[in-house]
């Protein structure tokens, strides 16, 4: 990282803290996806935002200037950073009044950043990267196609972290027009008194996906193996939207902050008493990463939206067929999220058939699925006991012991019996292995026999 650069700052802030920035290395044009993403959001929305960039050069806000004369009717504040190239200062969208050029200086590290930091009441969100230097490139040094420049950073949607980067972002502004950062900090302030409102995450995340996937079909490089790398970091940036929604809607129910590890931690287990193939361990644990993501129940893809209202899973040994739940046609979009998808909308279906959304029976419905609801409802159980004067063991008694009773109704009886196998470890002193939510450990997926079971 650049030494005084805001990407550095804000690894040295947060080096020392429980909240570790997990950094990764994007190509150029999954970061065009993702900045186009989240700047239509702001074209949609009406919480009039700070909205803080910089740009290598000059020339690169050239080719975005008269997007940003839209955003700026749509905005509180409009900030960007750039070295004053020829034609920087003199493009019209320069006159709008709630826009700000700063001019870096050529020497400034943050000259040489990528950077979109959006604060509204609303959302929050951003994009901070570098490009890596010569010496980080292979032996083949940098690549003749734009598209396969690479940067190194991070995105995310996560409030705390993006209002940490715009205060660094702020005082950086600060050493050029003290004036205008003045005004941005009270703007900030403003803005935080009601940042408290919930944020559509389903409506981005849909953006994102869909805009990742048109950058794939866009791509044009030299080679086919080329290409494969260049539409894999795609691919990885469309999963790591969703784990990123999942991580913030953790972290958002005070009450369950460990909601989704913990159900990983427990399926994965009991896959194993199963003795689940891998592949099978493996799709379970990303549908226990996401298996909270129910405000995408109501999300329609904001680009493309499906026309059926009907969807047949072409995974293999499966015949389901159940009204299209709109949120989980973001996830069946992606090949390599549709048995993932499956997994997620059925776990809501009951051993009796009464359940939702198909009324499946017993074995028809998929056994991810029956685990997966079993294993959320048994830790929704023992969280909310952790409050009791109750001993460890009993806690797990008890929520074991309401499981039982809707045995054979809502939950397979199976599992139930397998589940009871599981508490009695747990009694005897067995840990979890509670795994963290880390949105970079997704490279598995594109083995397409995780997934699919091919």
């Amino acid at each position: 990282m650049l030494k005084g650069s805001i990407l550095q700052q804000l690894e040295i802030a947060r080096r020392d803290s429980n909240k570790p920035i997990q950094f990764g290395v994007y190509y150029k044009n999954t970061l065009v996806s993702l900045c186009h993403a989240l700047e239509d959001h702001i074209l949609t929305d009406d919480s009039t935002p700070i909205v803080i960039t910089a740009f290598q050069q000059g020339k690169w806000y050239l080719q975005e200037a008269e997007r940003y004369a839209d955003i700026a009717k749509r905005s509180r504040q409009v900030v960007i950073m750039a070295t004053p190239d020829t034609g920087f200062a003199e493009h019209p969208t320069s006159k709008h009044k709630n826009v700000n050029l700063v001019a870096l200086d050529p020497a400034d590290p943050v000259a040489q950043e990528w950077d979109l930091i959006i604060l509204s009441p609303t959302f929050t969100a951003m994009v901070i990267c570098q490009e890596l230097s010569s010496e980080d490139y292979n032996s083949n040094g940098q690549p003749a196609s734009d598209k396969e420049r690479k940067f190194y950073g991070l995105w995310t949607f996560e409030p705390e972290l993006v209002q940490e980067t715009a205060e660094l972002a702020i005082a950086h502004v600060k050493r050029y027009q003290p004036e205008l950062a003045e005004k941005l900090i009270a703007d900030k302030q403003a803005i935080q008194l009601t940042l408290t409102t919930p944020f559509d995450l389903g409506r981005i995340v849909s953006r994102v996906v869909d805009y990742l996937q048109t950058g794939q079909t866009n791509l044009s490089v030299p080679t086919q193996t080329r290409y494969q790398v260049l539409d894999r970091n795609l691919v990885s940036n469309e999963i790591q939207a969703f784990l990123r929604m999942a991580q913030i809607m953790d972290a958002a129910d005070l009450q369950n902050p460990m909601a989704a590890g913990e159900v990983v931690a427990i399926s994965e287990m009991m896959g194993q008493l199963l003795d689940l193939s891998a592949w099978q361990i493996k799709r379970l644990r990303l549908a226990g990463l996401l298996h909270r993501i129910d405000s995408l129940q109501r999300v329609e893809s904001v680009l493309t939206p499906g026309t059926s209202t009907r969807y047949q899973e072409d995974t293999p040994n499966t015949l389901l067929s159940c009204p299209l739940i709109s949120g989980m046609q973001v996830l069946r979009k992606m090949s390599q999220m549709r048995a993932v998808a499956l997994i997620i909308t059925h776990q809501t279906e009951w051993w009796d058939g009464t359940g939702k959304p198909a009324g499946l029976v017993g074995d028809e419905i998929p056994l991810e699925s029956r685990i997966l609801a079993l294993i959320a409802d048994f830790q929704h159980r023992v969280n909310q006991k952790k409050m009791s004067q109750l001993t460890r063991e009993e806690i797990f008694v008890q929520a074991l012991s309401e499981c039982r009773q809707q045995q054979s109704h809502r939950f397979d009886p199976k599992l139930v019996d397998t589940l009871a196998l599981l508490v009695l470890g747990l009694q005897q002193g067995l840990d979890l292995p509670l795994m963290t939510l880390k949105v970079n450990d997704s490279m598995w997926l594109f083995d397409s026999e995780n997934i699919t079971g091919k």
